[in-house]
């Protein structure tokens, strides 16, 4: 299965700190509509172990992959990438 992530929430509320985590993901599954919202730990686990896809779309209909990447103190969470390079789509998002 794969999900369009169309926005995001970000620890207390505060999303333009680019200090403070995704703490949670909304989505949409774009062949059945369903919808949702999980948290970072939950999306990263049905991306790295069920082998889930989510994906980013922009207003001209350009798509970025969501990958696992994991930070200097072993956190891991999801980023972007596109044309092999990692990107900040996700951060672009509005808030759910």
């Amino acid at each position: 299965m794969s999900v369009r992530v169309i926005c995001i929430s970000k620890d207390n509320g505060n999303h333009d700190n680019p200090h403070e985590a995704i703490s949670h993901y909304g989505w949409v599954n774009e062949r059945t509509d369903k919808r949702g919202r999980n948290d970072r730990t939950s999306m990263v686990d049905w991306i790295k172990n069920k082998k889930g896809i989510a994906y980013v779309k922009d207003s001209l209909g350009n798509v970025a992959y969501c990958e696992v990447r994991k930070n200097s103190r072993g956190t891991e969470f999801l980023q972007t990438v596109s044309d092999g390079k990692y990107t900040n789509n996700l951060l672009e998002l509005p808030e759910c």
